[in-house]
């Protein structure tokens, strides 16, 4: 049996960061002696994911002589998004022909990020253009925990609303999971839920709603025809609303997948191996053509606000990929913006009629 101080005299001949990790299990068997589980509770092991912003594509970048930039196909999200919505708009009129009901979505929208507006603005409009009722309770930035709380029970006890949205991410102050765990799960339409989440993570169950920026990233790749089963998938960035439940998701379609984050050493070279490359760590020019396997598919996320003032509301969008670089080096690859937004907005909007067809017990 290898004893403490054993497992010292042989950390001594390693690594630094194994004596030190040989210093922390002395400490800690000293210290809470008689436990039998010495792990730290998972939560204490969260750190934010930090990574190094870069607004240019500026670095020297070696590529194949025979690449050609353009090589890649140029993924429409806004063009199958509009295919998706007018499915929806059919569907709705066909309900309120039927039986005199319309779908609902409630969104709550805390503080002045300029991204969350742009979303909800943009989901709003969605609303209106396929028939779906829509309300809006927009709250400021130091709201309390109650207000919030408040406008989401009064929405959750609303028959006519079908759908309620938190727009994420939430102000410092605010306890995210117990917002959402007040959140009915018949109308967590963005999917969230620790419910939804778990059945999405287990085989064999099925969540009432699949959170919709990564439902949109495997629509795309199913509409392009991306084999998913049995490829390799890298997903960047780790996130609750969009890392890992994509992870998740590419699971349950059989890819093989990794998950990069700010601590990962070597990231370049992990996502250099993948088919499909799904990045949403929220960085402006983070991943470099370099990155990528000659041929893969790209799905950037990423949407960054930088300010330009030629631009109609004061900012455009950077994504997570160097988009000039990875057009020599990937098949194909969405643009940002109009690439992954749209289809998210497409699948809020699926999911609400979703939920209003099984609360009517509409088919």
């Amino acid at each position: 049996m290898l004893t403490v101080r054993m497992f010292r005299q042989k950390a001594a001949k390693f690594m630094p960061s194994v004596q030190a990790t040989a210093r922390f299990v002395h400490n800690v068997m000293d210290e809470h002696s008689g436990r039998i589980i010495m792990s730290p509770p998972l939560v204490s092991l969260d750190l934010p994911d930090v990574w190094a912003p870069k607004f240019t594509c500026s670095d020297p970048l070696t590529t194949d002589d025979d690449s050609k930039e353009g090589d890649a196909v140029v993924i429409d999200g806004k063009l199958i998004a509009e295919q998706i919505r007018l499915g929806i708009a059919n569907e709705v009129r066909r309900m309120k022909d039927s039986i005199r009901k319309i779908p609902g979505l409630a969104v709550i929208m805390i503080g002045d990020r300029k991204d969350s507006q742009t979303y909800v603005r943009n989901k709003i409009k969605a609303c209106e253009e396929t028939g779906i009722k829509s309300l809006l309770a927009e709250l400021p930035n130091d709201c309390s925990e109650d207000e919030v709380l408040r406008a989401l029970s009064s929405f959750n006890k609303d028959p006519s609303i079908h759908g309620i949205l938190v727009q994420l991410p939430l102000p410092d102050h605010l306890d995210e999971e117990r917002i959402l765990n007040v959140l009915s799960l018949e109308k967590d339409v963005d999917g969230f839920h620790p419910v939804n989440m778990g059945d999405l993570a287990m085989r064999g169950r099925e969540p009432l709603f699949i959170p919709c920026t990564p439902k949109g990233c495997i629509e795309l790749l199913i509409r392009l025809g991306v084999e998913i089963m049995g490829k390799k998938a890298v997903v960047i960035g780790r996130s609750n609303i969009v890392g890992l439940p994509t992870f998740l998701l590419l699971q349950r379609h059989h890819a093989t997948v990794s998950v990069v984050h700010a601590f990962t050493k070597n990231p370049e070279d992990i996502t250099l191996e993948a088919d499909i490359v799904i990045s949403a760590a929220g960085v402006p020019n983070l991943v470099r053509g370099s990155w990528l396997k000659p041929g893969a598919v790209v799905i950037d996320v990423g949407t960054y606000p930088v300010e330009d003032p030629d631009s109609e509301h004061g900012y455009s969008l950077l994504g997570d990929v160097c988009y000039e670089e990875a057009m020599k080096v990937a098949s194909a690859i969405t643009p940002v913006p109009g690439g992954v937004g749209p289809m998210t907005i497409a699948m809020l909007l699926s999911n609400t009629l979703d939920a209003a067809k099984r609360a009517y017990d509409f088919s």
